[in-house]
């Protein structure tokens, strides 16, 4: 990068000015990871002190079986297929009772699009689960997910949010985002549920007082300039709405091993190689740089594995995500060595070892319990990692 322009991007960054689009595309054609580290560590900083953010969640997918086939996705089953699956409520419940230990506060629920599911099996189970787990939050279904709802149910989005409002839905989830960019979209999504759809249910939501996490997955076959296309587009829905608070980057995942039945369900991975570590700490602090109006960026460790996301804490993320004991999504896919579990201790031990300071919340990133930071001699105030 010109130095120039490098001393440029620096100014506006201490100034607290605003990045365009033509800044984030030369962010990413930087090489010099450790700069673009320090620049996201100073905005993290600014936003979060020395603060990591944890919660203890449990993934919940009561069907598996979807009318889709997404290229990149290995979760996906067709009804009648050799380990498709679809929950009764009470078998849904009862799994989420089992999970309720160790001070559970939210359960995330994602599902297939089922093609013959009735639309009333969706808030019956919210509702049961909040009796069921009443002091447990309800983060649940994406937008995709809504969007299939109005078609089964022929209710609009906004009387489908206030039932399962009613039911206890306290956010969506944030899935479904992928890469909004049609020129990537259209080869690796196989729904219709766009970025047109996809803002107007987040809209709807905001509108109605629900807080939601926006996604992206990167690392399969688009560029950066799809990736800042992406950040900005949510930038401006959140200067509109201010209702997203958390932004997720996603590693997109080879199926490695499907130990189920053999299949390679991932269309993508024969033209595709993974983000490196380095890419992805790339990916966060070009995010948190230009995502100036979000408070928090997560690292969800499952999809980055320990170190990385580690490493990602001081390259823009704040937020460790959970103590997650089951996530299929992903686990169905890569089997890449990626624990299956930490417990909140395992997470308040890595978040110090990053040198950070754990408080734990829940879903409306409320606190629920701060910890002690590291000890002071082991190490120094936190600064972003050479890898």
């Amino acid at each position: 990068m010109d130095v120039g322009l490098k001393r440029e991007l620096e100014a506006k960054v201490f100034a607290g000015e605003r990045l365009s689009r033509e800044d984030g595309i030369a962010l990413y054609a930087s090489d010099d990871l450790a700069w673009l580290g320090g620049l996201a560590h100073e905005v993290r900083t600014r936003k979060n002190g020395d603060v990591v953010h944890f919660n203890v969640n449990r993934h919940l997918n009561m069907t598996n079986v979807c009318t889709a086939s997404c290229a990149y996705c290995s979760f996906q089953r067709k009804p009648g297929e050799k380990d498709a699956y679809t929950m009764r409520i009470e078998e849904a419940v009862k799994l989420a009772k089992a999970m309720e230990g160790e001070n559970l506060t939210e359960l995330h629920i994602v599902n297939g699009l089922h093609p013959s599911l009735p639309w009333r099996y969706y808030p019956r189970s919210l509702r049961a689960l909040k009796e069921a787990l009443p002091n447990v939050g309800l983060k649940a279904f994406t937008a995709t997910e809504i969007h299939h709802f109005e078609t089964i149910s022929k209710l609009t989005a906004s009387e489908i949010l206030d039932e399962l409002i009613d039911a206890g839905l306290e956010s969506l989830t944030g899935g479904g985002a992928e890469i909004f960019d049609w020129e990537v979209r259209q080869h690796i999504v196989d729904h219709r549920t766009h970025w047109e759809d996809w803002s107007r249910i987040h809209r709807l939501a905001h509108e109605k007082g629900l807080k939601t996490p926006a996604t992206m997955l990167y690392g399969h076959i688009e560029e950066p300039r799809h990736r800042v296309d992406h950040v900005l587009r949510l930038r401006e829905l959140q200067d509109e709405t201010g209702g997203f608070q958390v932004f997720i980057p996603l590693r997109y995942q080879h199926d490695f091993v499907d130990m189920k039945d053999g299949k390679i369900r991932n269309r993508l991975q024969a033209r595709t190689s993974m983000a490196t570590g380095a890419e992805a700490l790339k990916t966060f602090a070009v995010s948190r740089l230009l995502f100036d109006n979000v408070p928090h960026v997560k690292v969800f460790w499952v999809m980055h594995g320990v170190q990385t996301a580690q490493l990602a804490l001081q390259h823009g993320a704040d937020d460790m995500d959970g103590s997650v004991v089951e996530y299929k999504i992903t686990h169905d896919a890569d089997n890449f060595g990626t624990p299956s579990k930490l417990t909140r201790d395992d997470l308040l031990e890595l978040i110090r070892d990053a040198g950070f300071r754990p408080v734990e919340r829940n879903t409306r990133y409320e606190i629920i319990r701060e910890f002690d930071g590291p000890e002071a001699d082991r190490r120094e105030s936190p600064q972003p990692m050479r890898v």
